[in-house]
């Protein structure tokens, strides 16, 4: 918005030629996001106290978790406000790519909103069941796909490492995109267990499509480091430094010892918008390795189910994986800071790809 309002200003005030520039635009998503989650924060978690939204906790689950039973769930909907308000203020308004994304984060994230309210104020402990989760989300994230389909995006896939590799998928690639979104999603709903889990691998993965969005919109860099080159993908980047200040501004109330966790309305539209910036970036398959941290929780509960199914006995003590860990005589803070290592680690090996081609 500001782009339009202020831009075409320039030849009167030539400062304001500095909103032509996607690195000044993104900076500014991402303070502004981090300003609205601070100031907000207390504001939302106060109301959410206030409504009697309180988190229930398993009882089967590690016993240091159940003294977080009544902590306000829900936050989410602090983190959607300090995503899509930043991402309109300061991203171009035709910008395509965009809108598609904040679509899919609203959808998912009315659809975790659903849930959370099902299970905390109706008392359904099963919320919306699992059959029409997925119908749902499967429903958004189909959307998308036979969209860039028809429009002619592309169904080629880049593939890391591999410079000459770029596998066409035709017909198959709306069932790709289809998997990548709700896939993600879900991933990032699973990692969202312990205090300030979910949402430090979510901001490291934001800020490394910040940077894979900005190159794949620049001619030059794109060229230079043999990636897709993609200009509707630039102004990606503007909302996904806004999902780092968001992310960042949700830290300060949900690390340990959580003053509010993000409940499914914001796992759930956290994980659809990075599967979806993935999908317009071209990234999809680096995403395995800079998303590691969710790849690796969701295998667990995947491995662990099909294993007892099988046996009847079980691989790890519980899934998913940070469970494990913290029957395993872990502090919950080292977990959650270990995960976060590890996330930043697989953040940079994820960036270096883009040179060893």
């Amino acid at each position: 918005m500001l782009y339009h309002l202020l831009y075409p200003l320039r030849d009167s005030m030539p400062a304001l030629n500095v909103f032509r520039y996607i690195t000044f635009r993104s900076i500014g998503a991402a303070i502004t996001a981090f300003g609205i989650g601070v100031l907000l924060g207390p504001w939302v978690i106060r109301k959410l106290q206030e409504m009697q939204v309180g988190q229930t906790i398993r009882d089967d689950g590690p016993q240091s978790h159940l003294q977080k039973a009544g902590t306000p769930t829900m936050g989410g909907v602090l983190i959607l406000a300090a995503i899509v308000f930043p991402t309109i203020l300061w991203a171009r308004l035709d910008a395509l790519h965009v809108w598609l994304v904040l679509f899919v984060t609203l959808v998912f994230g009315a659809l975790g909103f659903a849930d959370d309210y099902l299970k905390v104020k109706k008392k359904d402990s099963k919320g919306v069941r699992p059959r029409m989760k997925l119908l749902v989300q499967g429903a958004g994230a189909l959307a998308v796909a036979v969209y860039l389909y028809f429009m002619d995006f592309g169904t080629d896939l880049a593939v890391p490492f591999f410079k000459d590799f770029q596998p066409e998928l035709g017909f198959l690639y709306i069932p790709f995109v289809a998997f990548v979104i709700v896939g993600v999603s879900n991933a990032v709903n699973l990692t969202d267990g312990l205090d300030g889990l979910a949402i430090g691998p979510v901001i490291t993965t934001a800020a490394t499509y910040t940077l894979l969005a900005y190159v794949a919109g620049n001619r030059v860099y794109a060229e230079y480091l043999q990636v897709p080159f993609l200009p509707a993908s630039a102004e990606l980047s503007i909302l996904c430094a806004a999902a780092v200040g968001a992310g960042l501004s949700f830290l300060w109330f949900n690390a340990h010892p959580a003053e509010v966790f993000m409940g499914d309305v914001g796992s759930l539209a956290l994980g659809g918008m990075i599967g979806a910036v993935a999908v317009l970036t071209k990234q999809e398959v680096l995403l395995v390795l800079v998303g590691g941290v969710f790849v690796v929780e969701t295998l667990s509960v995947i491995i662990q189910v099909a294993y007892y199914k099988r046996t009847k006995k079980r691989i790890f003590k519980m899934a998913p994986l940070h469970h494990h860990f913290e029957l395993s005589g872990w502090p919950e803070p080292k977990v959650i800071v270990r995960f976060w290592i590890v996330s930043i680690i697989l953040a940079l090996a994820g960036l270096s790809t883009l040179k060893l081609r």
